[in-house]
């Protein structure tokens, strides 16, 4: 397995676990964490929400020794506000800052930010440069195709980032308009890669082993980017890592498997925000672990009606027996 330099921050491999809104929080984290990947990022923090001392927006930025090293994304459109918010960012243990540039959420783009920045590429490289003076760690940015097919610019784009000091640039394949429909462009990524000089990393649709293989092969990107494809299943990593190295597949997780790292989930989710919260929170994790599972769509009915630690408990418990 290739090890992977980002300026002075050297990382074991070359496998990230991406950053997802709602999705990978502090308990996600440490819960994958163990399965290997070399770095993994926080949710999306609004730049807006820290400056103004959002404390929702701060606790996003919350990590813990166990999970570094951790990278911070962060979003929005000013370069002296994001360059502001970076430099908080490190208090909380940020060993990277990323830049989105390309979240497709319409109440993202909606504000300028996001993938919306594919549309002002001169913008773009003041926010990289802005926060490229502010802080002594690495820089990144993470940009789709382009805002739609007929205004493909991630070459640009990745230029662009890597003239302002960007130390590493992930491309998603896919534009602002698919969102998460049809296939990521694989070519799109290896013509970033073939056009800048710094790491690329390549993000979509990476769901197995092989689809992983096929991304680094095909693309000759420096690394991949697991998202979705984390969901319910932290395994991903170790088998993917595995498969690169020996070309051998590891065994499925079995059902029991599951059902122990869903009660760790739910333990951590508790931990972190408190039952109420955690409980609304991990019925989205639960169900994806069960995905595909022997009766799952009963086990999943039966979570999403869940309300306290207890009954979820028996639930998973159930769900383990099967």
């Amino acid at each position: 397995m290739d090890m992977l330099r980002i300026k002075n921050l050297e990382l074991k491999n070359n496998v990230f676990l991406a950053p997802m809104a709602g999705v990978t929080d502090k308990a996600f984290r440490m819960i994958t964490k163990p399965f290997g990947p070399a770095l993994m990022y926080t949710e999306m923090v609004s730049g807006k929400g820290l400056f103004y001392k959002s404390q929702k927006t701060a606790d996003l930025l919350e990590t813990e020794e166990a999970e570094k090293p951790v990278a911070t994304q962060l979003f929005g459109h000013e370069p002296e506000v994001l360059a502001a918010i970076a430099e908080k960012a490190l208090e909380y243990g940020a060993e990277l800052i990323d830049i989105n540039m390309g979240c497709p959420a319409p109440k993202i783009t909606g504000s300028g930010d996001g993938s919306a920045l594919s549309k002002n590429p001169r913008l773009a490289g003041e926010i990289v440069k802005a926060v490229v003076r502010a802080v002594d760690v690495p820089v990144t940015v993470k940009i789709r195709k382009g805002w739609n097919e007929e205004s493909v610019n991630a070459v640009e784009m990745a230029k662009i980032a890597e003239e302002n000091g960007a130390a590493l640039v992930t491309v998603h394949g896919r534009t602002r308009e698919q969102f998460y429909s049809g296939t990521a462009d694989l070519e799109i990524i290896k013509s970033v890669k073939e056009a800048v000089s710094v790491p690329v990393i390549g993000n979509g649709d990476i769901f197995d082993e092989e689809s992983a293989k096929r991304m680094l092969d095909f693309t000759g990107c420096d690394g991949i980017m697991i998202g979705r494809g984390a969901q319910g299943n932290p395994w991903i990593f170790e088998r993917v890592i595995h498969f690169l190295e020996t070309g051998e597949k590891l065994p499925e997780p079995t059902i029991s498997e599951r059902a122990q790292k869903m009660k760790e989930h739910l333990e951590l989710l508790v931990k972190y925000k408190g039952d109420y919260r955690g409980i609304q929170e991990a019925r989205k994790h639960m169900a994806w672990y069960i995905k595909g599972c022997k009766g799952g769509a009963r086990l999943r009915d039966a979570i999403m009606k869940a309300h306290t630690r207890e009954e979820m408990l028996k639930i998973i418990e159930f769900a383990g027996q099967i």
